[in-house]
């Protein structure tokens, strides 16, 4: 398990903000560093080593997307606010994640699980190399190397500067972000639907408004700023 995650929390809101601590005191790993009411008084310890920041959006005076272009050093942001509609914006100021209020346990865990995740493929990634070819991807991971179809992946998974790369056999990840991926040419198969994941137009069984299912029964959520990249799928 990862250890000395340092955060800092931003809420105006004292009843958000125990509520908060309490869901934190189940991540041994995770200690809290400051707590602020406003975001002007977090600026004076911008300096501080911290790992983690959760922010509201809607503060009084500066405002959590604000602070958030101030506190680039900070590698991870997620963001608890009852304003969803500030979801796209967030996302556009190196976010990990958004989740709204009333804090729920399982979606929270979701959260921690993903930040947990990119720590942890962080330090599997250490002696890691990827060579993107015409039809298959090769992975150096921990002095093994794989070779994996590019017609085998189900999907790919955004963490930040690494992408995930999911086939029915195993998981490996690449020391590249999932735009830029996507962006090679051997890749025109696949369909961004949400800031985190892109999948093989092929595979697509079925969607709804919120999400699609893939073989397998994989179901993946539509992000709103992307479900005109699947305009292609219609009856």
């Amino acid at each position: 398990m990862i250890t000395n995650i340092r955060c800092m929390i931003i809420d105006d809101d004292e009843l958000d903000t125990l509520v908060l601590r309490n869901h934190l005191k189940r991540y041994e790993n995770i200690k809290i560093t400051a707590t602020f009411n406003t975001a002007e008084k977090a600026v004076a310890y911008l300096d501080l080593p911290i790992d983690l920041l959760f922010i509201d959006i809607d503060l009084p005076g500066m405002s959590g997307i604000e602070f958030r272009k101030l506190a680039h050093k900070i590698p991870f942001c997620i963001f608890i606010s009852s304003h969803l509609e500030h979801a796209v914006e967030a996302f556009e100021v190196d976010t990990l994640d958004f989740i709204t209020k009333p804090l729920q346990t399982d979606r929270f865990h979701h959260s921690m699980q993903k930040l947990f995740d990119y720590f942890e493929m962080k330090e599997k990634c250490e002696c890691f190399d990827a060579l993107i070819g015409e039809n298959s991807i090769k992975i150096k991971e921990n002095g093994n190397i794989f070779q994996i179809k590019i017609t085998d992946i189900l999907y790919l998974e955004a963490l930040k500067d690494y992408t995930r790369i999911i086939t029915s056999d195993k998981k490996h990840c690449i020391l590249d972000s999932l735009g830029n991926i996507l962006h090679k040419s051997h890749f025109d198969s696949f369909v961004r639907i949400h800031r985190s994941y892109a999948v093989p137009k092929h595979l697509i069984r079925s969607k709804n408004t919120h999400e699609v299912e893939l073989v397998d029964h994989i179901k993946l959520p539509i992000g709103r700023a992307y479900k005109n990249n699947l305009s292609f799928f219609t009856l």
